[in-house]
């Protein structure tokens, strides 16, 4: 599939996006972002929900801009049989099909992914859902929030004394999403480098992506018993490790629990006695005495405000850095020189800032060649060029509100 030759390191790969909101979307996003055909599939007259999300400009949330950028809109109402029939001749042109309906839905409209292999059996279909594709939670409904929860994340986040809380993003979703991408490229790599020439169907469930973030907890707790609990701004058993108040009341984020790190953070805060100490030589022994090195590490942050003592810290080479808000970030120079925000035109709105793209290709970056598409607004250019239908076809499918 991939052409050597080609600028755009996904250029000749076509995604069928049947994903709303958040989980299926973003992976198609990081396709489109590598030059991959993605086609999204959307409902006649509204859309994915995700257009009328937070906060909006003329009717359109500025998070679809992002979301759908580089992406051809087509609508196609799934639950009509027409409709269905139109997915399985867009199927015999698709390599990749992202979906995140609830298990079984798919099934019952007739274009499953054993419906879809019949028709194309090179077809890899990635399927994101709560729960995963069989099991007794399955059927549920399963939002990122439950995934979080449920995987294990949210009972680590906050503070020990107060109920827990949930990090400001939708990560279950997006974690969800990085897995999705990686587990196409894997089965793509199966399917055309191998030369199985065999298509698959990926089942991630979004408390599964959550769930594999969860370090050692597992054997701690198969060995020992042991539940680790939310521990604030620490983390417990790698110390010192923690947020920081400054004199200007900012805050700082200071790591230095490698062994030769902390002996060079204690020099940056005149501790040396501290850091030459062979009580504190290694990181088991440090957090024994967790408390005592945070404190002298608060009661020098405190004498500093923050960007004095990041001066300080760098000249040690202390891993350190503030904790930055979306303003924050938009004003930083290490930000901007990475291209990590960029501008792109938008039709009756002008430029509109976004986020770059990762990771940073040396021979085939990304690039954003266009906002979140109108709704429907690749309609003919899918229908007509890629599947040949008539104009007059197009007409009748748009009256039936097919499309």
């Amino acid at each position: 599939m991939f052409d050597e030759k080609s600028k755009e390191l996904l250029q000749g790969l076509r995604v069928l996006e049947l994903g709303t909101l958040i989980a299926g979307p973003f992976a198609g996003r990081i396709f489109s972002d590598f030059g991959a055909e993605v086609i999204k599939v959307e409902t006649p007259k509204s859309g994915d929900p995700i257009r009328q999300w937070r906060m909006m400009h003329e009717d359109t949330s500025l998070w679809w801009y992002v979301q759908a950028r580089n992406k051809k809109s087509i609508t196609l109402n799934l639950k009509a049989e027409e409709g269905q029939h139109i997915i399985k001749e867009l199927a015999k042109e698709t390599d990749i099909i992202i979906e995140n309906f609830r298990p079984g839905k798919l099934e019952e409209w007739g274009i499953g992914y054993k419906d879809l292999k019949a028709i194309n059996p090179k077809i890899i279909m990635v399927r994101i859902s709560g729960y995963g594709q069989d099991g007794p939670y399955s059927k549920k409904p399963g939002f990122g929030s439950v995934g979080e929860s449920i995987g294990g994340i949210r009972y680590l986040t906050g503070y020990p004394d107060r109920p827990p809380t949930r990090v400001g993003i939708s990560l279950g979703d997006s974690l969800a999403s990085l897995y999705a991408v990686i587990s196409s490229m894997m089965a793509i790599y199966n399917r055309d480098v191998v030369g199985t020439n065999e298509g698959q169907y990926i089942d991630v469930a979004l408390y599964e992506a959550v769930f594999s973030l969860m370090e050692s907890m597992v054997p701690e707790y198969d060995y020992y018993k042991f539940i680790r609990e939310r521990s604030g701004s620490s983390l417990p058993g790698i110390v010192p490790s923690n947020t920081y108040k400054c004199k200007d009341g900012k805050y700082i984020v200071i790591g230095g629990n490698g062994d030769s790190i902390f002996k060079r953070l204690m020099k940056a805060i005149g501790r040396e006695d501290v850091g030459e100490d062979s009580n504190f030589s290694s990181n088991d022994l440090r957090a024994k005495q967790a408390d005592f090195l945070d404190g002298i590490i608060t009661e020098w942050t405190l004498k500093h405000p923050m960007k004095g003592a990041q001066e300080i810290l760098d000249r040690y080479d202390v891993p350190n850095g503030p904790i930055y808000s979306i303003e924050d970030i938009m004003q930083d120079v290490h930000y901007q020189a990475r291209e990590m925000i960029e501008e792109v035109e938008v039709e009756n709105l002008g430029k509109l800032k976004m986020p770059g793209i990762i990771p940073k290709f040396s021979e085939t970056p990304g690039k954003i060649k266009w906002p979140g598409p109108k709704l429907g607004e690749h309609n003919d250019e899918v229908y007509k060029e890629l599947l040949g239908f008539s104009e007059e076809k197009i007409a009748a499918l748009k009256n039936k509100e097919i499309i």
